[in-house]
């Protein structure tokens, strides 16, 4: 008796709904499967017996069948941050609508942690893979290569992705902020921000973009990803203790910028005229923050719902560019 401990209870099998049902199996697969391809009649009555019995379909092994577990897999450093929660929200979304479902990794913006999700995610199968970034380690690349799926590598723009990429060129934002802030001309520049790789891209672009006009000052505080408001805060302080003159500051993220914004007011700075503050995402709170916050900003959602079309289309056996980029812009708002 299964109440005394002597065994489980027997699983509802396929062949047991086909038969209440008064079907053969076939057709509960295909209802399963392809219920456009079963009269609206019969479909109900499998449904209803569906329902009834509580029966989970073993997709798992239909997918070895025909190589399909209608299963992608996505690996992101954060779900916290609203940066990368639009873009699996876009991702979700597109995949549902044909079918698939999604399989969350939180990498933490570790490249071994990241090593580690891809090779617990290829032991499930699925039938393709997103990565954050462009950057991983060897092991990872190797196992990404030899396995064979598709992959969609976000939030960044390269000349050789490991299959497709959609994302746009951090170091380009950067470049495009320290214009913006050239044309507005100030005494000093700085940057203030997290040290994952995106983040550094956009410094870098920033800092090669003012090379020439004026050096760019860094904080002497460590900030790790995520940076956060208080990071911000510290780090305006810091750089309003180095030195005189109008300061025009570009953080890594809307939050840190932010951090430094309020600090900037509490310390009576006139803005945009003492201080110019730029951040990076045009997270929801960025206009109604006081001042409103300057920002550059992009279509995250579109990231996931690109991402995931690419994917698709090169499960279903279509040929997709290897590079779709995604446009930005900076918002101009009281901050800057």
């Amino acid at each position: 008796m299964a109440g005394q401990g002597s065994s489980l209870p027997r699983p509802v099998t396929l062949a047991d709904i086909a038969r209440l049902a008064g079907v053969s199996p076939v057709t509960v697969s295909r209802a399963i499967n392809t219920p456009s391809l079963v009269k609206p009649k019969t479909l109900k009555a499998i449904e209803r017996v569906i329902a009834m019995t509580g029966y989970v379909p073993n997709l798992l092994a239909g997918g070895l069948a025909s190589r399909r577990t209608r299963l992608v897999a996505a690996i992101v450093p954060s779900v916290s941050s609203t940066i990368f929660a639009e873009a699996i929200e876009g991702l979700n979304a597109e995949l549902v609508l044909e079918g698939y479902q999604l399989l969350l990794g939180l990498s933490g913006y570790d490249h071994r942690r990241e090593m580690e999700l891809t090779r617990a995610i290829l032991a499930r199968r699925p039938d393709g893979i997103i990565l954050t970034g462009i950057t991983h380690l060897k092991e990872t690349r190797a196992m990404l290569t030899g396995a064979g799926l598709p992959i969609v590598e976000i939030w960044d723009s390269t000349p050789s992705p490991l299959d497709t990429a959609v994302g746009f060129s951090h170091y380009e934002v950067g470049a495009l902020v320290a214009e913006y802030f050239i044309r507005k001309g100030y005494d000093r520049y700085a940057q203030i921000g997290a040290n994952d790789p995106r983040a550094i891209q956009r410094r870098d672009g920033f800092i090669k973009r003012l090379s020439g006009v004026a050096a760019v000052e860094i904080p002497d505080i460590e900030m790790n990803s995520p940076s956060t408001f208080s990071d911000g805060r510290k780090a305006l302080a810091h750089l309003l203790a180095r030195g005189r003159g109008s300061l025009a500051v570009f953080g890594s993220s809307d939050v840190v910028a932010h951090g430094a914004l309020t600090e900037a007011v509490a310390r009576g700075c006139r803005m945009p005229e003492d201080v110019a503050i730029v951040g990076f995402g045009d997270f929801d709170f960025a206009p109604h923050t006081y001042p409103s916050l300057t920002t550059v900003r992009i279509d995250r959602r579109m990231i996931g719902t690109k991402a995931a079309r690419s994917i698709l289309r090169k499960i279903s056996g279509e040929t997709v560019e290897p590079m779709i980029e995604i446009d930005f812009e900076i918002v101009a708002r009281q901050s800057a």
